[in-house]
C-alpha cells in the first residue's frame, strides 16, 4: 500500500492486550491498579486489526507470559530494578501461561490466520520467532497498537526500526497508565522512528476497491485529500 508518499508492505503488530492488563479480575485490577485507561482503547484497537484482516493486512499479536515456576521472573536475572516494579512481581503471578490472565481478551481475540507471538520480556523481537516469520512474508512496515504505550509497545517499535523495519504508531490504538509518558513515547516516534497516526488518517490509505460497502462509506468521510488508488501488497 502507499502511506503518506511511502510504498511500503506492512503488517499490524498488537502489543499484550491481555487479561492480566486490562480485565476486571485481571492481576493488574487485583493489584489495585487503575487499568479503566486501558479498557477504553479496546474499541479502537478492535476497529484497527478488523481494518486490517479486511484489507489482508496480517495481523500479529504479542502475549506476554509467565511460567508458573517462576523460572523466567525478572527477579531471577536483576539486582536492580525500579521498586514498583519488583513489587507487582513479588506480590503477584501476571499472565501465568496458559491461565485465563494471559489470554488476549475476547473483545479482539485472534482468528484463524492470524498469529501470535508468546514474549517474556518486554520487547516483541526478544527470543521470539516474530522477525523469521515478518521475513517469510516479505514485510518491511510495522503499524504499532496495544499496550502500554511507553514500555512494551515503544520497546518492540524501537527493537523493530533497530533491526531494519519502517514504524508506524497508532495514537489513539495505544494507551499508557501515565499521561506523561504517553505523550513522551509520541514525541519520540515522531522525532526519531517513524511516523504517529490516529485510525481515522490510517484508514484514509486503504483503498476504497478493497473495502467492504459499510466501511466505504465511513472511510469516505475521513479520506485526506492524497487519497491514492493503489493496491495493498502483502
Amino acid at each position: 500500500m502507499k502511506l503518506r508518499n511511502y510504498n511500503v508492505n506492512p503488517a499490524l503488530v498488537v502489543i499484550d492486550v491481555q487479561n492480566g492488563f486490562v480485565s476486571k479480575g485481571g492481576s493488574y485490577d487485583l493489584l489495585g491498579m487503575d487499568t479503566s485507561n486501558y479498557r477504553q482503547v479496546i474499541p479502537k484497537i478492535r476497529e484497527l486489526i478488523d481494518l486490517c484482516r479486511e484489507n489482508s493486512i496480517p495481523v500479529f499479536y504479542t502475549q506476554a507470559v509467565r511460567e508458573s515456576s517462576g523460572i523466567d521472573l525478572l527477579t531471577r536475572t536483576h539486582k536492580i530494578l525500579p521498586k514498583s516494579r519488583e513489587e507487582r512481581i513479588m506480590k503477584k503471578p501476571i499472565c501465568v501461561r496458559g491461565t485465563w490472565d494471559a489470554d488476549i481478551v475476547a473483545e479482539v481475540a485472534p482468528r484463524p490466520g492470524d498469529h501470535v507471538v508468546i514474549k517474556r520480556r518486554d520487547s516483541a523481537f526478544h527470543d521470539t520467532e516474530i522477525k523469521v516469520w515478518l521475513s517469510s512474508l516479505g514485510i518491511d512496515t510495522l503499524i504499532f497498537s496495544g499496550i502500554d504505550t511507553s514500555i512494551c509497545v515503544e520497546t518492540s517499535l524501537r527493537d523493530a526500526f533497530n533491526l531494519g523495519y519502517d514504524v508506524v504508531l497508532i495514537a489513539d490504538a495505544t494507551i499508557s497508565n501515565n499521561r506523561k509518558h504517553y505523550e513522551s513515547t509520541i514525541d519520540n516516534i515522531k522525532d526519531y522512528y517513524g511516523l504517529v497516526m490516529n485510525l481515522s488518517e490510517f484508514s484514509g490509505y486503504i483503498p476504497q476497491s478493497q473495502m467492504n460497502p459499510i466501511k466505504k462509506n465511513h472511510a469516505s468521510q475521513l479520506r485526506p485529500r492524497h487519497q491514492v488508488q493503489s493496491k495493498v501488497s502483502v
